[in-house]
């Protein structure tokens, strides 16, 4: 494998602070009632339905603003040496 100069597994963005909203459904108490309930279901489980896709939501806002952030994929290398041939052998 070649290495990679500059290139850090590390990528930071503010918009990675958005993957923490839906960590907030893990704090119990803010959801711990049984009011309002909606189509027979206590608040404390419907609330958890609802979560999911704002979950989504904010996985795809962090994706689609920081895809084309940092920098961009290493040049190909068309080295016999980094060309997987297990199929040929």
């Amino acid at each position: 494998m070649a290495a990679h100069k500059g290139r850090s597994g590390f990528r930071w963005s503010p918009w990675n602070l958005l993957l923490l909203v839906p960590l907030l459904m893990l704090v119990t108490p803010w959801f711990n009632s049984k009011d309002p309930v909606v189509f027979g279901m206590p608040f404390f489980y419907w609330s958890q339905f609802l979560w999911v896709p704002v979950g989504v939501v904010c996985v795809l806002l962090v994706y689609l603003r920081t895809k084309g952030d940092g920098e961009g994929a290493p040049d190909a290398d068309d080295r016999v040496d980094d060309i997987d041939e297990g199929a040929r052998r």
